[in-house]
């Protein structure tokens, strides 16, 4: 189709039109490569590998993306997905009857759901805020969170970059006052890292995790939580196994629990120095940022051009996803089934993998492309080719 340059390092495929790694990333060949290699190491002296040279080798990687990430190697600590970084949080989260824990509207509805057991369990309140979409700015949003903010909040969800909308939420203007404020802060960032240029400690949230298979392009299975350290001691992994009664004085309980839930495959996430110099090796992290920003502002002007629409959002309150408001005359008929029946046609039809989403904190649907190295304007324009199949 129309892959840039860099598509060749990547094993898509070269059939199809791809502008969906916002889902579940995509590895480049070389990181796989890497990941084929421990796992090669693993096998051949699994007590050595996973006994006695994990913890050394989990540090080395900790180190490598503390300074990625703009945060002490010791306040972080490794888990699969970012969902289970949320779990950790709100089950380490000692809610009360009467409290209040405030999320977004636009929340990843597997976190949403972590909130809302964890309340039903407690007693306490879940408290959706209101993100307008479209029509989103970024003074609106700080007016409404803050605005939120009662005696009984105890806890916020904050999402630094939305799923369903993409749209990067102004964190940096919010964690301190709301900490401020007595609140403890959470910063759900599945995405962010890769999409936008971090410095978790200046942030200062109390807990932020982040994937890093979506847009560092590590393997699958690869994400981080990032605490406090005045909250290091009450923090629990979802796991709870050798760690939770050393006797050790070498290492943190905090990392003693999170480094060893069990028997597992670190593969993943000892493949993350791998991907990040491998996309530096294509170019800088922030040129990378940058292209892909642009990149995805092309994309979604051809569709606002399609669809005689304006900018569901400023283009600052992107990264390198944005979702559009689909118009009624995109249609197509299905069965109410687990996907979208117009998302269906799109592959089935053209090849063309896009997510078509339907949130409950947005009216109707939305189709949410993604930019990566490996796409160009031209996948996009064939997006725009397909849908203007069923104007009317």
């Amino acid at each position: 189709m129309g892959r840039s340059d860099h598509g060749v390092h990547w094993q898509l495929d070269p059939g199809a039109v791809f502008i969906n790694h916002g889902s579940f990333g995509a590895t480049p060949i070389p990181v796989m490569e890497r990941q084929w290699e421990l796992r090669q190491r693993m096998e051949r002296q699994p007590l050595l590998f996973l006994d006695r040279e994990l913890e050394g080798l989990l540090d080395e990687v900790r180190g490598c993306l503390g300074e990625f990430l703009g945060a002490r190697a010791e306040d972080l600590v490794f888990v699969p997905n970012a969902t289970t970084a949320v779990n950790a949080v709100f089950n380490s989260t000692a809610l009360r009857d009467g409290d209040e824990v405030l999320l977004s509207e636009h929340a990843y509805n597997a976190c949403y759901n972590v909130v809302i057991e964890a309340c039903r369990r407690s007693g306490a309140r879940p408290v959706l805020v209101p993100t307008p979409f479209p029509g989103s700015n970024e003074d609106a949003v700080v007016g409404r969170w803050l605005g939120a903010v009662t005696q009984r909040t105890r806890l916020a969800m904050l999402d630094h970059i939305t799923s369903p909308t993409a749209l990067v939420m102004p964190v940096e203007r919010l964690v301190g006052p709301m900490r401020e404020m007595g609140v403890v802060v959470l910063v759900d960032g599945a995405h962010a890292p890769g999409q936008l240029p971090l410095n978790l400690d200046l942030i200062g949230a109390d807990f932020y995790t982040g994937n890093c298979h979506k847009w560092l392009c590590a393997p699958k299975g690869a994400a981080f939580l990032h605490v406090r350290g005045e909250h290091q001691g009450a923090i629990r992994p979802p796991v709870i196994s050798h760690g939770a009664n050393s006797s050790r004085r070498d290492r943190s309980r905090f990392h003693l629990e999170f480094d060893w839930p069990g028997t597992w495959d670190p593969t993943a996430i000892l493949s993350i120095p791998t991907a990040l110099a491998f996309l530096k090796s294509l170019m800088s992290h922030e040129e990378r940022m940058v292209r892909n920003h642009d990149l995805v502002l092309r994309g979604r002007q051809m569709l606002l051009e399609l669809f005689e629409a304006p900018a569901p959002c400023p283009e600052g309150m992107l990264g390198s996803m944005a979702a559009v408001p689909l118009p009624p005359w995109v249609r197509r008929e299905g069965d109410g089934g687990r996907f979208d029946p117009l998302a269906l046609w799109l592959w089935q039809e053209h090849r063309i993998e896009v997510p078509v989403i339907k949130h409950s904190g947005v009216s109707g649907r939305l189709i949410r492309i993604s930019a990566q190295l490996y796409n160009s304007a031209d996948d996009y324009a064939a997006l725009s080719e397909a849908l203007a199949e069923l104007r009317p």
